[in-house]
């Protein structure tokens, strides 16, 4: 359990993080790349583009010992969120303090496609703060862990000819080898198979007993009530609710399933025009 008296290991303070999007031509990537061609031949600027405010006003702490979930829709500001507790994306207004160095892990956490495996443990292992003489303690442990060399030697292999789910698994053991005062998680969970997301649990209990605290990002919201205790919704770049993960989690289904319905009823009445 999180020790709620003791000092925090991430403050969100009213955070607003907003990005440009640009592209998004009617007429596809090509016809869009083609008029931004033309426009540079002409000695023109490119459009300013689409500014979206992805994380609006949000506040909430964590402490030590804490497993948080967030969930919400697709576009709602999860990992536009975990990227700014990491440190990787600024924030347009508001703060965000945390003790210690935060981790991020995310599906697409960038290792080397053309290395193999073994190459990324190694890699991965520096980029997550351990020292060569770490690595080398931890590796077999590691590739055992991802579970990747089960049917033949893949961590010889270059990174780029692993399924999704086999780079998912290394990423994850990577940086789960070390304990982190604040470990981010973003998807990694959802790739693996039950075996591997049991492993997963118990590994991500282990880091919060050694007074870390983790953050889980996952579209699996049994994932979020099985390895978390409490969870964040966010809606639309809005907190929308804080509270125990089975709270939270009981009312965004039910949220989900009124807006799944009403889009249906309205589909219905167009057809029926």
């Amino acid at each position: 359990m999180a020790d709620i008296q003791g000092t925090p290991t991430v403050v969100v303070d009213g955070v607003h993080i907003t990005y440009t999007v640009h592209g998004g031509h009617p007429g596809g990537r090509g016809s869009a790349t083609a008029a931004l061609g033309r426009m540079l031949r002409r000695g023109r600027t490119a459009p300013a583009g689409r500014r979206v405010h992805a994380v609006k006003g949000v506040s909430f702490a964590a402490y030590r010992g804490e497993a948080i979930g967030l969930i919400g829709s697709n576009g709602s500001g999860k990992s536009t969120l975990l990227k700014a507790i990491a440190g990787l994306q600024p924030v347009e207004r508001g703060q965000v303090y945390t003790h210690g160095r935060p981790a991020l892990l995310g599906v697409n956490a960038a290792l080397m496609g053309d290395l193999t495996g073994e190459r990324n443990v190694v890699l991965g292992g520096l980029a997550m703060g351990m020292s060569r003489a770490e690595v080398r303690e931890r590796y077999d442990g590691i590739v055992e862990f991802s579970g990747i060399n089960e049917k033949d030697d893949a961590i010889s292999r270059p990174m780029r000819t692993y399924s999704s789910g086999m780079g998912a698994r290394l990423r994850f053991s990577i940086a789960a080898a070390r304990s982190h005062d604040v470990l981010l998680i973003d998807e990694a969970l959802s790739t693996g198979d039950a075996r591997f997301r049991r492993r997963s649990q118990r590994r991500i209990d282990e880091l919060r007993a050694e007074a870390g605290t983790v953050f889980l990002v996952s579209h699996s919201n049994s994932t979020i009530t099985e390895t978390c205790e409490r969870a964040l919704w966010l809606e639309a770049g809005t907190l929308r609710m804080d509270g125990p993960a089975k709270e939270v989690v009981a009312a965004y289904e039910e949220f989900t399933a009124t807006a799944s319905k009403a889009g249906t009823a309205r589909t219905a009445g167009t057809k029926a025009e």
